[in-house]
Order: structure tokens, then C-alpha cells, then sequence
């Protein structure tokens, strides 16, 4: 397929939240407590019920030269403007060649985990709700037609979760971001029936489940004299324990319809995955008890699982060995492995020897289908080519933004930046933005 003719929708990119993201959606009942910024010894930094967040980083780096990739971003001041803005994001969309884009957040955690901890359960919920609410009417239908709304939901409560779901749902929203292993955060499991009311609302109002990378299970440092290298490799895999834990788990069962998303977690490891998984159950179900209905475990992963990928030369050239109409492309923009703006040209060449029917199916059929997103009726398939919508942005410069500025800190250019570097930066970070 020729490059202009391409069609990109990305089902993993992140918003970084504005400032006053909070403040007119919060009800009047909590005026005052909503999410704020505040500068704490010079960074902005996000404070709720007391509790400081600074989460910049790798989160937002992009449009830096790659030399100046790291800890670096203290405020907005440091980002490209596409991070935050929606306007400038739709720009940096289409010099990327990106029709749609499904958001995560950020402060609250990628899935809201920081919104779950809260003492007051009804400010928490409040933001939840305030948090939606920008999200949906701020930021997405600011663009019609550009993105697939997320919500975020609470999780000690699955009546009010199952309501928040079909509140949304009503609205259009098809994506609820969840943690992969919540137990992690200290609630029951994803085996646990307490979670039942969320799942029946999402299967029921057609509501995807999208689990990303590091919301529950993490890659593991090697140790603190391992190079940070290494365990940016293996993030990605890291949700395999726990796709091998969903893959088992009782809700296919009880709610067929319901789907999940391996958010950020690529294809290429899949296979393997899926044989393993089936090989267990062929010399262990008579032991362990498990039925998959005279299924196989991979059935219930094609069926159930949308798979996600940046990058992944090897997952597309074994697409057979997983469903392709459940693989759908990401960008990931504006963190560290995000391709922008060459997006378009990495997949293209990554995909030379795929069909365009192929093709059509991973770049955006697919994401169209399982998130209820139809584009096409509201700006017309002719226009939301990578040709088209680059041409409406010749005016966005791409080029690398030299010195934006930030944190700077020195490295040693006789060795690896490691483990300990980067946790200590984090440790750093900790105790400036403390209260």
C-alpha cells in the first residue's frame, strides 16, 4: 500500500493533562478540592487531597532529540505544546499522519490507580467523574471524529463503577482503563467476583477493557548497576504474567462479550504465549481442575484479547500465528517509544509484505470495530489519509525542539545510564515536589 493511502488509528497514546483540566467539572460540593497544579520549587507538579504528583519525564518527551530523552521535563514550559493542548495535538496528529488517537491519562495514573487510594471516597469519585467529563467533552469532542474516548472508573464500589460505565457508554465512550493485576493495589483479583458488575456494564454496553503496560504488574530492575536499557526492553513482555492470569480468568465465561486490551504490550511475544498456554492446559487440566469448554486457551485469547503494537517487525511477520482482527497499531505519543513523527514511514516499512486487506485491518479496521469509532462518518474516508492530513498540516514543524529545558542532569559519558540513575532521579523528584 502506498504510504498516502495508508489509514492510522492509535489505540495507545497519552494525554497530558492542562492545568484547569478539573476545575469545571468538579460539583460544586468539592469547589476547592479539585486536581490543581501548583509550582513547587520551580516544577509543576499536580496536588489532590494533599498529595503531590510530579510526572513528566519520559511521559512527555517527544519532539526532543533523542540525547536529550530522560527525566528532564519539570513543567509545561518543557513539553511540546501537542502534550497538552488539543488543538496542537490534532496539528501533531496530522504531520504524523494519524487519523485517531485513544488517550490515556497521566496524573491520574494510566489507570487512574491515583484516584483509588483517595481517604474521602466521595472527592474521589467526584474527580473520577470531573476527570470523564474533561476528557470526553474537553478533549475529544474538541476534534470530532479524532479520538476514541477512555474512562476511568472506582474501584471500591462496582455499583457506582457499572453506572459510571453506562453514563459514558450513553455518551459514546467504548474504553475503560483498568489496572492488568489490581491486586497489586491492594483489591481483590480479576478471579474475584467483585468485579463482576464492572465487567457484565462494560459487556453489555460494549466497553472495552484496556489494561496498559505497568498498571499492575512492572518489569523488574535487574539491579541498580544494570543499565536503564535493559528494563525498557522488557516492558512490554511484562504484561505477559499477566495476560497468561486473564487468559484463565472466569469472566470469558460468565460475560462472552466482553473484551480487554493489551495496551502497549506488542505481538511479537504473543505466540509463544498461546503455545505455552495451550500445552498447560493439554497436561495439566486433569489435575488442576480448569475447563474451557472443549476449547483451548488460545480460543479464548483470540476471541477476548485485542492486541496492541508500536513497532514489531517479527509480530508482523507472524500475524498467522495470532488474530489478526483483533492486532491494532499504536503510536504512543508523547512518551520515549513513541515513532512521530515518522509513524506512517515505520509501518509502512515494517509492512511491505502484508495485503492491503491485511493492512486495512491492523491500521484501523479493526480499532474502528472493537472501540464503536467511525471516523469515516463524520470527516469522510478521503480525508483521513495519511496523505490528506498530512497536507493540512504543512505549517507543523517537526523538527527537533533544541534546549526546551528541565532537570539536566549531568551523565557520566564513560558509562550506561542505569537502574539507580533513574531511580534515584525518581527518589529525587519525590522529595522536591513533597508537601
Amino acid at each position: 500500500m502506498k504510504l498516502e493511502d495508508l489509514i492510522l488509528v492509535s489505540v495507545d497514546d497519552h494525554a497530558i493533562e492542562p492545568p484547569n483540566a478539573f476545575e469545571r467539572h468538579m460539583p460544586a460540593k468539592y469547589k476547592g478540592r479539585h486536581p490543581k497544579v501548583e509550582q513547587i520549587k520551580g516544577r509543576d507538579v499536580w496536588v489532590f487531597e494533599e498529595r503531590a504528583t510530579g510526572y513528566m519525564g519520559l511521559n512527555s518527551v517527544v519532539g526532543r532529540p533523542k540525547e536529550e530523552y530522560g527525566m528532564e521535563p519539570l513543567s509545561y514550559a518543557h513539553m511540546r505544546r501537542g502534550t497538552w493542548d488539543v488543538k496542537a495535538r490534532v496539528d501533531d496528529m496530522n504531520a504524523n499522519g494519524v487519523l485517531g488517537s485513544l488517550c490515556f491519562p497521566t496524573f491520574p495514573g494510566f489507570a487512574g490507580q491515583r484516584f483509588q487510594g483517595v481517604e474521602d471516597r466521595g472527592v474521589s469519585l467526584a474527580a473520577i467523574q470531573a476527570y470523564n467529563d474533561w476528557h470526553l467533552h474537553d478533549w475529544c469532542n474538541a476534534a470530532p471524529g479524532r479520538f476514541i474516548p477512555l474512562m476511568m472508573v472506582p474501584w471500591w464500589d462496582m455499583q457506582a463503577a457499572a453506572a459510571e460505565v453506562k453514563r459514558m457508554a450513553d455518551q459514546g465512550v467504548h474504553a475503560v482503563t483498568l489496572s492488568d493485576n489490581p491486586t497489586v493495589h491492594g483489591y481483590p483479583s480479576i478471579h474475584n467476583a467483585h468485579w463482576d458488575p464492572l465487567w457484565k456494564a462494560c459487556a453489555d454496553n460494549n466497553v472495552v477493557v484496556c489494561c496498559h503496560i505497568g498498571t499492575g504488574a512492572k518489569a523488574a530492575h535487574a539491579s541498580d548497576e544494570s543499565p536503564i536499557d535493559a528494563w525498557i526492553t522488557s516492558m512490554p513482555i511484562s504484561i505477559a504474567n499477566s495476560a497468561a492470569d486473564w487468559i484463565w480468568a472466569p469472566m470469558w465465561k460468565k460475560f462472552p462479550k466482553l473484551k480487554m486490551a493489551l495496551s502497549e504490550g506488542g505481538i511479537g511475544w504473543i505466540p509463544y504465549l498461546l503455545e505455552r498456554a495451550d500445552f498447560t492446559y493439554n497436561h495439566h487440566h486433569a489435575w488442576t481442575n480448569t475447563n474451557f469448554g472443549g476449547k483451548k486457551p488460545s480460543d479464548t485469547f483470540n476471541k477476548h484479547f485485542i492486541t496492541c503494537f508500536i513497532e514489531d517487525a517479527f509480530g508482523l511477520k507472524n500475524l498467522d500465528s495470532i488474530n489478526v482482527d483483533m492486532a491494532c497499531w499504536e503510536c504512543d505519543y508523547p512518551h520515549s517509544d513513541c515513532t512521530w513523527p515518522h509513524s506512517a514511514e515505520v509501518f509502512q516499512k515494517q509492512s511491505a509484505h502484508l495485503s492491503d486487506e491485511i493492512i486495512n485491518k491492523i491500521t484501523h479496521l479493526n480499532a474502528m470495530r472493537e472501540f464503536s469509532y467511525d471516523p469515516f462518518s463524520i470527516l469522510g474516508r478521503e480525508n483521513c489519509t495519511v496523505g490528506t492530513l498530512k497536507a493540512q498540516a504543512k505549517h507543523v514543524s517537526v523538527e527537533p525542539a533544541l534546549g526546551l529545558g528541565g532537570a539536566a542532569p549531568e551523565r557520566d559519558p564513560n558509562k550506561p545510564v542505569t537502574s539507580g540513575d533513574i531511580n534515584r532521579m525518581f527518589a529525587a523528584a519525590d522529595a522536591q515536589t513533597a508537601l
